[in-house]
């Protein structure tokens, strides 16, 4: 427990006297804080710092692999580069294991072989931080486009149903449809539409902003039935109808899967205390009855 305590407090005096440090140089950042987040915005004097030895020590391959980890990450991130990440990846690291590595050294007073393994287990874990919570934002996106994707396409319907084009049924689901993510796309691509972008070139571009396999099969399909002169209408209607019941398929399988993640939790904390809490009465008996 003591242990616990003095990394906490070590942790936060250290937060606080980087925040100290910090503040007459945040007044020296002229550069806007590229995303809205408590941490970022504390530690953006710092990552301003970063930011130059980021942009010369990145290798291309992995701008771009950070950059299409910003991308799907959705709507907020727009202003965050790579080398924005790079910086957070290099301050999380450089502070984590410094600060694991003097906690454990001078309040703890461990060994060396285990203040090593621990600073450096630390630092890796904050070094990995802003690509876990990239990969988080970017599924909780897709899961939010996926559970809108078959009401948008109904609503879709009916438009087409009731006499309109393609065009003008998007219309209708970008101004009536549900506030979500896959309701901006759709604005961002009627956007491009007005302003003289192709249909199916903005439709694909929709898609790849996404970054959601059943967009991408959507945009497909509807780029076929153009083609082939065929009715969107009853194109959306099974295409609905097929995403509510791969929905209902998902549900039943994350239920069947329920009990055995719950075997670990159960065989580890529960059956112990029960068998604790069960034993123990008989022990004390059994001791007091040899006695």
């Amino acid at each position: 427990m003591m242990f616990w305590i003095s990394c906490a407090g070590a942790g936060c005096a250290l937060c606080l006297l980087m925040w100290l440090i910090a503040r007459p140089v945040s007044g020296m950042c002229h550069e806007p804080v590229p995303m809205d987040h408590a941490v970022v915005r504390g530690i953006w004097p710092w990552l301003h710092k970063l930011l130059p030895l980021a942009r010369v020590y990145t290798p291309w391959v992995l701008r771009q692999a950070l950059h299409r980890r910003v991308r799907r990450a959705g709507p907020g991130f727009e202003k965050v580069a790579p080398e924005h990440i790079v910086a957070m990846q290099i301050l999380g690291a450089v502070t984590a294991t410094a600060a694991g590595a003097l906690c454990l050294r001078f309040l703890v007073d461990a060994s060396m072989p285990t203040v090593v393994c621990a600073a450096l287990f630390a630092g890796a874990l904050a070094g990995a931080w802003p690509l876990i919570y990239l990969r988080r934002m970017h599924m909780h996106r897709s899961a939010h486009i996926l559970r809108e994707l078959p009401f948008l396409l109904d609503m879709a319907t009916l438009a087409l149903g009731a006499g309109a084009n393609l065009h003008g049924a998007l219309q209708q689901v970008a101004q009536y449809g549900p506030e979500g993510p896959l309701r901006s796309e759709l604005r961002h691509a009627l956007a491009d539409m007005r302003a003289g972008t192709a249909r199916m070139i903005a439709l694909h571009n929709m898609a790849q902003r996404c970054d959601v396999e059943a967009v991408h099969v959507l945009v497909q399909l509807v780029e076929q039935a153009e083609q082939m002169g065929m009715s969107m209408g009853p194109l959306f209607r099974a295409q609905a109808a097929q995403h509510r019941a791969e929905r209902f398929l998902l549900a039943e399988k994350l239920a069947l899967e329920a009990p055995v993640k719950m075997l670990f939790p159960l065989a580890l904390c529960i059956f112990p205390c029960t068998f604790l809490v069960i034993a123990f009465p008989i022990a004390m008996r059994l001791i007091a009855s040899g006695a």
